[in-house]
């Protein structure tokens, strides 16, 4: 009798929290309609040029598929190889090609290098030589991921602690006491968050120095612009937590949202490929913070980009910084007008 009433208890619980009850159900769905859309798209197109190779070796790239082959000069595909518009250019020397490919991508890397092989392999049977634009033969998958996993864990750990944090100041009325006193919202939230950026500095450095000097990933560029742009991430996500918490009546409720703010960000900001995604789902992921910050992080680690080549995205993030910092002034009208 006491289990059975104890049973009745939890269903009229949920019966009340419609949005968990619907969560339960609707969350797996979109999740799964997420994996099926970034996973069953179709495969990337390789971008090659060639610089000076015999029509029957371009006939034999441009008869297989998802791959576009494209006549260019040395100076224009080493322009458009710097800019990660072509995988790769092929300049034919001493009878032999010579191929240079971009890199930081070691899936392109591999299908580029069997690719030419096999191309090679009709019209000669001397090895051609290989060169890297970034990157190295020894670049792993992880080398390629672990940007976006440096900025995927930070994002989502200060977004759940500091949400959570921010939500427990209001359910245990500390909230509500200080802004009975003379303190003005913004000075509330710009103070919150000073307070709470100490500590995403050093889980920032802490993760970035542990992936990069112990894991050993990949690292081409300079270590204080990998702090830089994951400290960006991590007020990003520390501003989100803080504006979705207010409309969360419990911790529960916050652990809610990561289906709906977190899962997203990580089929669209790069840690699976969408290229070959339709374009208006490539343009989910525009609106997600993770995705520039991701963008940073891989062309500073694998590209080993300058402050002037990745500083949009830079841009992007103190964006979103900036406008969720201001609804959040806004969100606090819901326990004090003034």
């Amino acid at each position: 009798m006491n289990t059975w009433t104890i049973t009745r208890r939890i269903f009229t619980q949920f019966r009340r929290d419609k949005r968990s009850m619907a969560l339960m159900i609707l969350a797996p769905i979109f999740v799964f309609t997420l994996m099926w859309l970034v996973l069953d798209s179709d495969e990337n197109t390789l971008e090659i040029a060639t610089i000076g190779v015999p029509s029957s070796f371009t006939e034999h790239l441009s008869a297989e598929e998802d791959v576009n082959v494209t006549s260019l000069s040395e100076a224009e595909a080493k322009e458009e190889i710097a800019e990660a518009t072509i995988d790769a250019f092929i300049l034919w020397k001493d009878g032999q090609p010579a191929v240079t490919i971009e890199g930081s991508d070691p899936n392109i890397t591999s299908s580029i290098k069997d690719l030419l092989q096999n191309a090679n392999r009709e019209v000669s049977s001397d090895p051609f030589e290989v060169y890297f634009w970034h990157g190295s033969d020894d670049l792993e998958l992880f080398d390629y991921i672990g940007p976006v996993l440096i900025g995927f864990f930070v994002f989502f750990f200060v977004f759940i602690v500091g949400g959570v944090s921010f939500l427990r100041e209001r359910t245990q009325g500390t909230l509500e006491r200080i802004l009975s006193t003379p303190l003005k919202r913004s000075e509330l939230v710009f103070g919150y968050l000073l307070g709470f950026g100490l500590f995403t500095i050093l889980q920032s450095f802490l993760i970035a120095a542990y992936s990069i000097y112990v894991l050993d990933v990949y690292m081409e560029g300079y270590f204080l612009y990998v702090l830089l742009v994951t400290f960006l991430l991590a007020l990003t996500a520390l501003c989100l937590g803080t504006l979705l918490s207010a409309f969360a009546k419990n911790e529960f409720q916050m652990i809610q949202f990561i289906p709906l703010v977190i899962v997203p960000q990580v089929f669209f900001s790069g840690l699976f490929p969408i290229e070959g995604m339709a374009y208006w789902l490539q343009a989910i992921g525009k609106v997600m913070p993770l995705t520039y910050g991701a963008e940073a992080l891989r062309g500073i680690m694998l590209r080993s980009e300058g402050f002037a080549d990745f500083q949009s995205p830079l841009y992007i993030l103190l964006g979103f910084i900036i406008l969720f910092t201001v609804l959040n002034i806004f969100a606090l009208k819901r326990h004090r007008s003034l």
